[in-house]
């Protein structure tokens, strides 16, 4: 059987979240030419073999099963995807799919910067650090070879030392001279890789600077690996100029307020790291570079801005640091990562990285549409308070009955829903 091209699909699935999770996973299936035995693994809901767990992290003694989930209705570059999510947050996949909904028909256009990290190399104790840094720039081509001879599969696809920099820092023990080794990292994160470069340089760097070397480590704000994003709501599409306006002023607060832009970027990372962790990558370097980036002005401010157009829509756009990667870790090793990445249909860790960008942005377009109107707790605690029945003890159609109370009544609380369960159960 001919699998479709993925231009003549479609991620606009009508009642996607009405169905079951087997009907859930048949259309995903069918969209990504899932084969039988991906199929049949992401139907088990503890799917991650024992002996492959005990080989991920130490001191196994099972697994912690997260929801997957999928935001449909995504756009981006022309091309219709369907986003696997894994989060444990009631309302961070719906935000996605009502985001992506009302900008379908125009979608969202993304760019990179490139792959390329980071890794310092540390070094202290230096009688002359501005000479030593001219000594160290002057042996470029000998740290490309030795860089370039730790990894010669990388090298091979592409792959090596692009450049080196070198700086000479102020420190409360005096100056420090720090290298950067530049490496393009093709589609690997590039962790690894880059520690290993800085490891083998680190003896030579200390005899050209006339110091001592200590750390010797990648760089998490790996601002030359930078993913964009940009939409344009139209405004009758999301209900009009005060809608907008509203959504405007939150942006402002955002980008003044260092309190609201916690929460303001906490909400787009919540889509972020859905999607990175349903990848296998991962999530702690990705939070680590986006907040550092927010800050890089030496003020914490918002990640994504927000506009509006000659024509008076909503232009909205986010930038941050994206060092995603298709091999290597558990992305390679971990069987729901990769049957996630095909469903993506992401080839490329750019082409991955620019899907993570617009599910960010529109995460935050849903918060602060949310914000600017009903206000954040309606959709959220509506799902919230299943969460709530459950654990008062409600099971099978009880959660869905003590829920819409709760809901009703706007009391999500557990010892309403237990005092609703037992009237229920009561008659």
């Amino acid at each position: 059987m001919q699998s479709t091209p993925r231009t003549n699909r479609t991620s606009r699935i009508a009642g996607f979240h009405k169905r079951s999770p087997r009907e859930r996973l048949d259309l995903v299936a069918a969209f990504a030419d899932l084969s039988e035995s991906e199929v049949a693994h992401l139907s088990e809901f503890g799917n991650l073999a024992p002996d492959l767990a005990d080989r991920l992290i130490e001191n196994v003694i099972g697994t912690m099963t997260m929801p997957l989930g999928i935001a449909t209705n995504m756009r981006i570059d022309g091309e219709d995807v369907l986003i696997p999510m894994a989060t444990e947050e009631s309302s961070v996949v719906a935000a996605v799919c009502n985001a992506a909904r009302q900008v379908y028909e125009d979608g969202f256009t993304t760019s990179v910067s490139g792959n390329l990290m980071i890794a310092q190399v540390q070094a202290v104790g230096v009688s002359d650090p501005h000479a030593a840094r001219l000594r160290i720039l002057e042996q470029r081509a000998a740290l490309g070879a030795l860089c370039d001879a730790c990894d010669p599969v990388l090298v091979r696809l592409g792959g090596g030392l692009r450049d080196v920099e070198v700086r000479v820092l102020d420190s409360l023990s005096g100056p420090m001279v720090v290298t950067h080794l530049i490496v393009d990292t093709r589609d690997a994160m590039g962790a690894n890789a880059v520690n290993t470069m800085a490891e083998a340089v680190a003896p030579h760097i200390a005899g050209w600077s006339g110091g001592r070397v200590y750390l010797r480590i990648l760089s998490n704000l790996a601002d030359r690996r930078l993913a964009r994003a940009h939409a344009i709501w139209r405004t009758e599409a999301i209900g009009g100029p005060e809608v907008r306006d509203g959504i405007i002023s939150a942006y402002h607060l955002a980008e003044a307020d260092p309190y609201r832009a916690a929460t303001h970027n906490k909400g787009i990372m919540n889509g972020i790291d859905a999607v990175v962790l349903a990848t296998g990558n991962d999530t702690r370097a990705i939070e680590a570079g986006a907040h550092a980036y927010a800050a890089r002005s030496g003020r914490y401010t918002s990640l994504t801005r927000y506009e509006v157009t000659a024509s008076g829509d909503l232009s909205a756009s986010i930038e941050l640091p994206l060092a995603v990667g298709l091999v290597g870790g558990a992305t390679k090793l971990h069987p729901t990562a990769q049957a996630c990445l095909k469903i993506l249909g992401a080839t490329t860790a750019e082409r991955l990285a620019r899907i993570i960008a617009a599910v960010g942005l529109a995460q935050n377009f849903s918060a602060l549409k949310a914000l600017a109107t009903t206000g954040i707790q309606k959709g959220h605690m509506a799902l919230h308070a299943q969460n709530i029945a459950m654990m008062a003890g409600a099971v099978g159609e009880e959660i869905e009955a003590v829920a819409r109370v709760l809901v009703e009544g706007h009391r999500v609380r557990i010892d309403v829903a237990q005092d609703v369960l037992a009237q229920i159960r009561g008659g």
